[in-house]
């Protein structure tokens, strides 16, 4: 997933596992009608796996061509997933029986861990994952078509748009795979409505034609410009496969011809003995190339063709790329002191006339960290600490509703937070808890849908905790966005409604395929994750309010 160290890998899954909830939906009346026959929410319909036999062929990730003879990747329609109404940080006594929707004060879409990948890149982690082992971060069939599921998935919204528009959208982090300038661009350019050249290198065309394979340009529809889309950074956009911080002698590899050379157990970027391999873009099933141990190559394995797009972007580089852009905001949340300083934390406000404030919070460790296991941990320094503080006071005091945008969630059990950051997690969790106005914490990164509650460490102030929610990612099972609507209840309490998005994927389409792709990874790497066999969690969060907030929000 996040880093391709495999001990920490394994280690991450089994924490994932242990952290499954078993969720019983209570049937609750959604407030989404079908939109169009073709558009649902997960309230509507979900997207099973198919079964496996007890005993399906054991193939190999990489021998796409076998996975329909062999079961893998199919899928069925199931029965919607109702809201589960979340009581847990309101009063024991609190029912809320009689309650009911008062007024809508915002919504708003996610999306998180794209990771669009550049699949012929000669900087690959191929070797790690395509045999099995390992993690889809390596290798999966779904990344040869990450460009056409983000584009299906900007369709859905603008479909969802229509029926109930969104005040913004937000990206919460990894749209690049492995921190390549084309990578960002596909991404940026895709919500722009660009025309969109999938391929790097020398241009392929593994099927003859149009629009029938990972290779072919496409025209973007492009989200609606009535959207305004914010940005958040991942570790994938400014660490090598989200891993190691990209060193000035190991740039040069992103950009030339020969496959990059690195260790197994993976340990950094300058250990050698096994060429992390590539993909044969002229052909169909994405052959692979260049991947194995050192003495099994007579000379250095090299890509198809070399490309200065492939270059690999500094984090002010990323940061600028957004304002090359012709939807709105310019810049999509960051300024030119961003820019300056790559310092990639912000605030908006998406209504003027509601008082909620979103902050932006970059929690992914920096470059000058040490080692410890990768870098795919969330951190913070007493920088983004005392800036996350300055933010919060200014928000409580101004009397604003606040949510937190970050693409590591926080305080979900052991593993993600960096042991060296010099914040520890237990010293932000502490602080967060100190304002009643926070209600929501959303962030990425695991590329699962969880809900996970935390509570006031003061029984007698319940108004004191906040929900944290996860969005799954684009590119692995289930594939997904979320949408989240806030609303003020007749009671003046708050409920957060989080709802799981399948994009279109019409059969026969390339986002259809790369769902199949999608499911037949899950299936080969046997993934354990949240919520199965759908992956989709709907909830609806109820947040206690301050009685100050209570008296404020109840004129809206």
């Amino acid at each position: 997933m996040k880093t391709l160290n495999k001990t920490w890998f394994c280690y991450l899954i089994a924490m994932i596992s242990v952290l499954m909830l078993n969720s019983s939906c209570s049937k609750e009346d959604s407030i989404y009608t079908p939109v169009v026959p073709t558009v649902y929410t997960t309230v509507e319909k979900t997207i099973i796996p198919n079964t496996l036999s007890p005993f399906p062929p054991l193939i190999y990730p990489y021998e796409i061509g076998k996975y329909p003879a062999y079961g893998y990747g199919g899928w069925q329609y199931g029965a919607g997933i109702a809201y589960q109404k979340r009581l847990d940080l309101m009063p024991k006594t609190y029912t809320g029986a009689s309650v009911k929707k008062a007024s809508a004060l915002l919504r708003f879409f996610t999306m998180s861990d794209i990771h669009l990948v550049d699949e012929e890149t000669p900087a690959a982690a191929v070797y790690y994952s395509y045999m099995g082992g390992g993690s889809t971060s390596g290798y999966s069939a779904s990344m040869l078509l990450t460009t056409q599921m983000l584009n299906a998935a900007v369709q859905t919204v603008n479909v969802l748009n229509k029926h109930s528009q969104f005040n913004f959208g937000i990206s919460l982090g990894d749209d690049c795979d492995n921190t390549q300038y084309n990578e960002l661009r596909w991404f940026i350019d895709v919500l722009d409505g660009k025309l969109i050249n999938p391929d790097s290198g020398v241009k392929d065309d593994p099927i003859p034609g149009p629009n029938n394979d990972y290779q072919d340009t496409f025209q973007a529809e492009g989200l609606n410009k009535s959207i305004p889309w914010y940005q958040t950074l991942g570790n994938h956009d400014h660490f090598w496969k989200g891993s190691y911080p990209v060193t000035e002698s190991f740039r040069p590899s992103y950009t030339g011809l020969n496959i990059i050379n690195l260790d197994d157990p993976l340990t950094g970027l300058d250990g050698t003995g096994f060429y992390m391999g590539s993909v044969d873009g002229r052909t169909r099933y994405a052959n692979i190339i260049g991947a194995g141990a050192t003495d099994s190559f007579p000379n250095p394995p090299q890509v198809l063709a070399a490309d200065p797009d492939r270059r690999s972007l500094r984090r002010n580089e990323w940061i600028n790329e957004f304002f090359t852009t012709s939807s709105s905001p310019v810049g999509h949340g960051f300024d030119q002191t961003n820019v300056s300083t790559g310092f990639a934390c912000y605030t908006f406000e998406p209504k003027m006339d509601v008082p909620i404030r979103v902050i932006v919070l970059d929690d992914t460790q920096s470059e000058d960290d040490p080692n410890d296991g990768g870098y795919a941990h969330s951190s913070l320094d007493w920088n983004r600490f005392h800036w996350l503080v300055a933010e919060l006071d200014k928000g409580q005091s101004e009397g604003k509703l606040m949510i937190v945008a970050a693409h590591v969630p926080v305080g979900i059990g052991p593993g993600l937070w960096n042991p060296n950051a010099p914040v520890t997690e237990d010293t932000l969790l502490s602080t967060l808890h100190h304002y009643s106005n926070l209600i929501l914490w959303v962030s990425g990164h695991r590329h699962i849908s969880q809900v996970t509650v935390q509570p006031s460490p003061d029984a007698s102030h319940p108004e004191l905790g906040f929900w944290e929610v996860e969005t799954p990612s684009l590119k692995d099972f289930p594939q997904q966005f979320r949408t989240f609507d806030v609303v003020r209840n007749t009671d003046n309490t708050i409920s957060i409604f989080a709802t799981n998005v399948d994009p279109i994927a019409n059969p026969g389409s390339l986002p259809a395929l790369a769902r199949t792709y999608a499911i037949a990874s899950f299936q080969l790497f046997n993934y354990q994750i949240p919520y199965l066999p759908t992956g989709d969690y709907n909830a609806e969060l109820v947040k206690q309010l301050s009685p100050e907030m209570q008296n404020k929000i109840k004129n809206y």
